[in-house]
């Protein structure tokens, strides 16, 4: 297990631009409004050799909800207590914390209160390092040192926004943390995205996976705001989940920050080697399922289509009946496989991750260029394109040029003969001939340029 870092401050203090600062690229949505950052945001930040030549260093970098945020907000005040106990366990797990402060505008009574509560909950209070955020420039420093009354000693002065005095605090992870027996992290052998409209289920579904409670758990829709990657294993084997912020119309999204985190939702979708595509059995099918399915039909991802909350109405529907709904309601997903679940009862998770690597592993097969030509061949026999005018298509060459998706690409003479319904024709034919059973196949229909002579046509129709 790598050394955590955890970083602690009030609203506002730029916590998760610190994050970014390490990190180098922007993990955590950074915004002026408080309370953005909610659920724990993890990154594994690789830090320098101890020397020239020596293995890299590890240590697992976690952005916590800023303290306080939603006390004196009615309407999101329920989330304080989550938020408090999400920052709670990562000041437990930690090595090292990171304190941050507002250089610029002072002391206020929330870092005394944030103060107060890592005396209470460090323990080992040399675990607590004061950093003064903001200092854009020198003259900001004289101020940064009033921060010496919390009693923490003097801070180091950063600026997360520019990158002023990054140095400072690589060389203070490096220097305070005991990387004694501390080995690479284990490579992700799959990432899946856990996508779906606000209050499916997502966020219980990665907890019950991670065996803790990384992610707030809420009756409030919208409680995901970050996209957050969770590491879990199974059998010994290392995958990494990404919890999406759940999804809802574009006219109804509320600010900038629900906005961003639609695109991070989406996003995730594209960087994933399989999506799990949460649908609450409670309610029908909404417009949001009908969108996150057509981006992933868009970007030719494996999707596992997770019906959660089935515990509640297994005594109203038969599982037969609610597939061929889905098969009318999510048009495009009907070869894509089905699991019902209850994240919150635990029931089912491991069947449906076990699908997910199913078809990780179908979406990584290739097929022989001589067996594929001998079967495109076949196909041409059983039925070929053809125009009014009699003219005949030829597909000269086919081949498999990408996996993860199955990608083959035909080499014809008119590739205006071979319409989207032909195509579909020769996707179905290979999905049932190949074993890509359950993903999706990509066909790329090219014109044979004089140049290209792989070989004679594959058949005349």
């Amino acid at each position: 297990m790598l050394p955590k870092v955890a970083i602690v401050g009030r609203p506002n203090v730029g916590k998760s631009s610190l994050l970014n600062m390490l990190a180098g690229r922007r993990v955590s949505i950074v915004d002026p409004t408080a309370g953005v950052t909610r659920d724990r945001v993890t990154y594994e930040l690789e830090l320098p050799p101890a020397k020239k030549g020596g293995e890299p260093r590890f240590c697992e970098v976690v952005d916590t909800g800023g303290y306080g945020v939603y006390s004196g907000d009615d309407s999101l005040s329920p989330l304080t207590d989550d938020v408090e106990r999400q920052i709670t366990y990562a000041v437990g797990e930690a090595a090292l914390i990171l304190f941050l402060i507002d250089a610029q505008t002072g002391i206020t009574p929330l870092d005394e209160q944030v103060s107060q509560l890592l005396r209470e909950q460090a323990g080992d209070l040399s675990r607590v390092v004061l950093i003064a955020n903001k200092v854009d420039s020198p003259k900001l420093e004289a101020d940064a040192l009033e921060a010496t009354s919390l009693g923490f000693g003097e801070p180091v002065m950063v600026s997360a926004t520019t990158g002023r005095g990054k140095a400072s605090v690589v060389d203070l992870l490096t220097g305070r943390i005991d990387f004694t027996n501390v080995i690479a992290p284990p490579k992700s052998e799959m990432s899946l995205a856990i996508v779906g409209k606000r209050n499916a289920g997502k966020s219980t579904f990665v907890n019950a996976l991670a065996h803790s409670e990384r992610v707030i758990v809420s009756e409030l829709a919208g409680t995901t705001r970050d996209s957050v990657d969770v590491r879990f294993e199974v059998d010994g084997r290392s995958f990494t989940a990404i919890d999406t912020a759940g999804v809802r119309k574009r006219k109804s999204l509320e600010d900038d920050i629900e906005y961003y985190s639609l695109h991070r939702a989406l996003r995730a979708i594209r960087r994933a080697d399989v999506v799990m595509l949460l649908i609450d059995a409670t309610v029908p099918v909404s417009q949001v399922d009908k969108k996150l399915s057509g981006e992933i039909v868009e970007h030719f991802k494996p999707c596992v289509v997770v019906v959660n909350k089935w515990d509640l109405v297994a005594d109203k529907l038969k599982p037969e009946d609610y597939v061929d709904y889905l098969a009318d309601a999510l048009r495009g997903l009907d070869y894509m496989p089905i699991a019902f679940i209850s994240a919150k009862d635990n029931d089912g998770l491991a069947d449906a991750v076990t699908t997910a690597c199913e078809l990780y592993e179908q979406a990584g097969q290739r097929i022989g260029t001589g067996r594929l030509n001998a079967f495109v061949q076949e196909l041409l026999e059983r039925r070929g394109p053809s125009t009014k005018l009699g003219t005949r298509a030829k597909i000269y060459y086919a081949t498999m040029v990408a996996v993860h998706p199955p990608t083959i690409a035909i080499f014809v003479n008119e590739p205006d003969m071979f319409d989207q319904r032909y195509q579909r024709y020769l996707i179905n034919a290979f999905r049932d001939e190949f074993p890509f059973g359950e993903v999706p196949i990509k066909l790329l229909v090219r014109r044979r340029k004089r140049t290209d002579r792989h070989a004679e046509p594959a058949e005349e129709s």
